[in-house]
């Protein structure tokens, strides 16, 4: 059975295109992974068959009565409510249907035999639905997805308003989870998630008996997860059945089949229009050549899709670095009450430091403790000399009422257009993009315009607050080399062993003096 039907759908952004008739179906109980390069309109897709935007073409059906729950890159929530509170509203249309319920049962009275049978009818189905749903056991279905995603270490009655990105994704992925919706769709929800909660996410979703759409950009949770891989590419959507590696196997076969095709036509155009020039003027020979033309004319021409810069990152080293990169001697970090216990820790020139942990344990006020922009709640950090940083802040705190040009030469003044738009052009960006404001951006096209800015700066000292989220797989394995490249010292946050265990000379696990119990 059909959940979702989209028809034909086009739609695009002033002049820039992301979809062109594409089509897509999807069917009860499906596991689909949706994939693509940063920009290629994953989310605008997601955005287009939940309602939120208009396509310019084509149509989107869901099946009647199909509850869908969608956890999208920036989803809010309501302000004032705890974490308890906001995880209840998951169960509200049961709360509704209890609701209307009582309200059958009151009436039940005065119908009559007709009316009643109907009704005794369809409280025995919402009775269902209410059992089928949890309903009853509301309060132990909240204490298990909120352990599950660890935030009964935060603490269910904590405000919303005092939690972390991370920790406020976390709460949204929860809700949707206890709503048992028919179709979830998720865009890159292991995003902020620490590698604990991403296992934990993964067993539910492969137990997962509903429909799901995923956006993701990290290879080994969507390979444990999907069945199915739909593919964005130059505006088109393509089915591929299996999981990513499969994909990547069809997809190569399919890419090179296409250019051997283009190659051997492109031989027959060639030989067909040097036979039509050379023979076109001769009485003789006049036939075969219209013949040979009408042939050129009526050819379906292979048109070869043009290939999308990759990324190229290559960061700047300025003078080397003092010995010692920092030390602190008991420091104690936080902000109103202490997240770690008294800490003494060295970095000296040339570690590359990964710093893994649960999320909401600190790991950023660390980061930003150790660089001054904090003041710690004890103890004391000692910075070493010579020090050029270079810093990836985990949110954008950038103006995104501008266009990436004007954005990067903003902080580049000596850099002429040319330069900078070259700049941008490294790491992956189009004419198109370089051109458009911040704000229309795909969440992975706005870590390039960061990952630029902090390219181009001369630096000795990294320090980077999960640098991978949002950036497709190119994207990441080219950062990944820069880094191991990278002559200086980096401090990174990252929740992707992947990642960081090729770029990493030693692991901290900030779990070990985080005042939080696990």
């Amino acid at each position: 059975m059909s959940i979702l039907t989209v028809k034909n759908l086009t739609h695009g952004f002033g002049d820039r295109a992301i979809f062109n008739d594409v089509s897509f179906r999807l069917l009860k109980g499906e596991h689909v992974g949706l994939i693509g390069a940063n920009g290629e309109g994953k989310s605008t897709f997601m955005n287009i068959i939940t309602g939120q935007l208009e396509p310019d073409a084509g149509k989107v059906e869901w099946a009647k009565k199909v509850r869908v729950g969608y956890l999208d890159q920036h989803s809010v929530l309501q302000r004032g409510m705890t974490i308890r509170d906001a995880l209840k509203t998951a169960f509200k249309y049961l709360t509704d249907l209890e609701a209307e319920m009582n309200g059958m049962y009151e009436r039940m009275g005065e119908v009559s035999p007709e009316e009643l049978e109907r009704l005794l009818e369809e409280v025995g189905t919402i009775q269902d639905t209410l059992t089928n749903n949890d309903f009853y056991v509301i309060d132990a279905k909240v204490e298990e997805i909120a352990r599950g995603l660890g935030l009964d270490d935060i603490g269910l009655d904590r405000d919303v308003n005092d939690l972390s990105g991370g920790q406020r994704t976390k709460v949204l992925l929860a809700k949707l989870l206890l709503e048992k919706p028919d179709i979830l769709l998720l865009d890159e929800p292991t995003n902020y998630l620490d590698e604990q909660h991403i296992e934990w996410l993964k067993r539910y979703l492969q137990d997962y008996e509903n429909a799901f759409i995923l956006v993701s950009h990290d290879i080994p949770f969507l390979n444990s997860v999907i069945n199915l891989i739909y593919h964005m590419e130059n505006q088109e959507l393509n089915r591929y059945v299996g999981d990513y590696d499969n994909f990547v196997q069809l997809h190569e076969a399919k890419k090179a089949q296409l250019e051997s095709a283009y190659k051997r036509q492109q031989q027959e155009i060639a030989e067909l229009k040097d036979f039509v020039q050379r023979n076109k003027a001769r009485v003789a020979t006049r036939n075969m050549a219209m013949s040979r033309q009408k042939k050129l004319d009526s050819m379906e021409v292979i048109e070869l899709a043009k290939e999308k810069p990759k990324p190229q990152f290559r960061f700047k080293d300025a003078r080397t670095s003092g010995k010692l990169i920092f030390e602190t001697r008991d420091l104690v970090i936080g902000y109103n009450e202490p997240l770690s216990r008294a800490v003494s820790l060295r970095m000296e020139r040339g570690q590359k430091i990964a710093l893994v942990g649960a999320n909401g344990i600190g790991k950023t006020t660390l980061l930003r403790s150790i660089l001054g922009e904090i003041p710690a709640l004890g103890g004391s950090v000692e910075r070493g000399d010579h020090l050029f940083i270079g810093y990836f802040e985990q949110e954008d705190k950038g103006k995104t009422d501008e266009t990436c040009i004007d954005s990067v030469w903003r902080e580049f003044p000596g850099m002429s257009q040319f330069e900078v738009r070259a700049a941008l052009a490294k790491c992956g960006l189009t004419t198109k993009h370089i051109e458009s404001k911040i704000t229309v951006l795909s969440g992975g096209e706005k870590a390039k315009v960061r990952l630029c800015k902090l390219i181009n700066r001369e630096t000795n000292v990294l320090v980077l607050d999960e640098p991978t989220n949002h950036l497709d797989v190119d994207a990441k394995d080219e950062l990944k080399r820069a880094l191991q490249e990278y002559k200086g010292s980096v401090l990174l946050i990252s929740h992707e062993p992947e990642f960081y265990r090729d770029v990493a000379t030693e692991v901290w696990n900030c779990e070990q003096w985080t005042t939080k119990v696990f």
